[in-house]
């Protein structure tokens, strides 16, 4: 069987962010014959409307928009770890996916999304915009939520291993929905 690329995109810029330990939990849910690669948006400092053109139809003219589509273009499918802010996703993220368009066409991803109300609602507008840029998201969209205790100044993220182990299951489901979508041809 071949391998297949993932990247794992994690969708927070936030200096405290908790996104990379996430991003790290949801890769050890991973089965085997996949080839994981996180991708930190804090490395990929995208302005606003750099591009003069459409991503759908003109080229490319800024450097780091070139790096991010050779990127991107790296990657069979993706999983996308956001947290849910204020019931959305972060600006980052829906920046960097505008970035694009036909480096995501046709490629399976997973959303998992994480807060205090667990990111049903990010994950869901999020969906929507994968299928904007005709992607093909899992069906299975786990939501991980994050202990009260977590809003405290100065609380400490524990262990996501013990934190998440309730919805290890569905992550390792959305993990299999996406395999299947590597198997099948994109319309």
């Amino acid at each position: 069987m071949m391998t297949r690329k993932i990247q794992v995109i994690a969708g927070s810029v936030r200096p405290t962010r908790i996104c990379l330990d996430v991003a790290g939990w949801v890769m050890d849910q991973a089965p085997a014959g996949l080839e994981l690669e996180p991708v930190d948006l804090a490395d990929w400092p995208l302005p606003l409307d750099a591009e003069p053109g459409i991503p759908q139809r003109d080229g490319y003219t800024q450097a780091l928009t070139q790096a991010w589509s050779r990127k991107i273009a790296e990657a069979d499918g993706y999983v996308f770890v956001t947290p849910q802010y204020n019931w959305g996703y972060p600006a980052a993220l829906k920046n960097a996916l505008d970035h694009l368009y036909g480096e995501w066409t046709g490629k399976p991803a997973a959303i998992v999304s994480y807060g205090f109300h667990g990111g049903d609602k990010c994950a869901a507008q999020l969906r929507q915009v994968l299928q904007g840029l005709r992607m093909r998201p899992a069906a299975t969209m786990p939501a991980l939520s994050l202990p009260d205790e977590l809003k405290a100044v100065g609380a400490r993220f524990g262990d996501p291993a013990l934190l998440f182990a309730d919805v290890a299951p569905a992550v390792r489901r959305a993990f299999d929905e996406l395999r299947m979508l590597l198997a099948e041809p994109a319309t």
